[in-house]
């Protein structure tokens, strides 16, 4: 569906009630039957998940699976798959300094990648399906895809990264600059399948300083946003690193939406984002939705709802991707706490 995500993100600002988009796909795997294994590899099942969510809850947003493997392995890394524990980068890449240089940058037919293009392309497809709530006229689809600093410490190390930039940071430039470039090509292509927005997952970045991480992530995110940001397709950046340190660095990518972590109180880093974008989250994935009880969770949505009562750009969300094994129950508390909310 053909969303002006421009005047999408307008009208959530200006709406009364407030919007919820939690991050998530697990629970739809687990109600079709299927492990997520699975869904990592199959555009079929990935899609289905997708579809699966989008009918039993009234997110204003449908997201596709948050995974931060897909792109490393498209590249080369080794992958470990599990059937109940989303994917995880085996070993590094890129031995030493010298191996960025080498490092070619792929096509979009490695790897999963083009069953990630296909479940986007199914999703926009059939995305006027997502439109089962009347609350809901316009349901847009995020796509998902990491960041570039993130990606450059899966293939390189998380550690060694943090000492590559500083003793050799021409290198890891470099090397930011081949995974920008296959960023922007994977983000183009989601934007062709039809999908309305990707959600960048940038964490990693939450580790550099400020400046550190306007220097080695957000001029790189920039460079993204600039080429595929527009009235039709929009960027949310994703950052759960950061603890309110470096939220001036997310804001400076120019994007349409930030997304935070439970690490930082979100009525404290709203205060730098510009009252024309999006806020999102906070609401803490595994202690809450995935471990916490009924009572926990109606609680804490309340409590951050009430927080966040003055800022009209506020969208309540999870502070990242919902793990596997989260109770259907905590996510209709979500939603029930919510819509109590905006009905007062």
């Amino acid at each position: 569906m053909k969303i002006n995500m421009t005047q999408w993100v307008a009208d959530i600002i200006r709406q009364r009630k407030v919007a919820a988009i939690p991050v998530m796909t697990h629970p739809g795997i687990e109600l079709n039957g299927h492990t997520v294994r699975q869904a990592v590899s199959d555009g079929n099942i990935h899609y289905e998940a997708v579809m699966t969510l989008a009918k039993q809850f009234p997110s204003a947003a449908a997201c596709t699976i948050m995974d931060l493997t897909t792109e490393a392995e498209a590249f080369g890394a080794q992958i470990a798959f599990s059937d109940d524990a989303v994917p995880a980068v085996a070993s590094r890449l890129l031995p030493d300094v010298n191996s960025i240089y080498d490092l070619q940058v792929p096509s979009l037919t490695s790897g999963r990648i083009p069953q990630y293009l296909k479940a986007n392309l199914l999703a926009a497809k059939n995305s006027s399906r997502f439109t089962l709530h009347a609350s809901l006229e316009k349901r847009p689809l995020f796509a998902g895809c990491i960041g570039p600093f993130s990606l450059a410490g899966r293939l390189y190390d998380m550690s060694d990264i943090m000492v590559l930039i500083y003793e050799h940071p021409d290198a890891a430039h470099v090397l930011l600059d081949k995974c920008t470039q296959f960023i922007m090509k994977y983000c183009e292509a989601l934007k062709l399948t039809g999908a309305n927005g990707v959600l960048m997952a940038e964490p990693a970045a939450g580790l550099l300083s400020n400046d550190d991480c306007m220097t080695f992530s957000s001029q790189y995110v920039k460079r993204i946003v600039d080429r595929v940001q527009d009235d039709h397709f929009i960027v949310v950046l994703h950052n759960c690193g950061n603890q309110g340190h470096c939220t001036r660095a997310m804001v400076a990518t120019g994007a349409a939406a930030y997304h935070f972590g439970n690490k930082c109180q979100m009525d404290e880093v709203i205060r730098d984002v510009p009252p024309t974008t999006l806020a999102m989250g906070n609401l803490d994935p595994v202690s809450l939705f995935k471990d916490g009880t009924p009572v926990q969770m109606r609680e804490a949505t309340l409590d951050l709802l009430d927080k966040m009562r003055s800022y009209p750009n506020f969208v309540l969300s999870s502070g990242c991707d919902t793990p596997p094994h989260t109770p259907i129950e905590n996510i209709n508390v979500f939603f029930d706490a919510l819509n109590e909310w905006n009905e007062q």
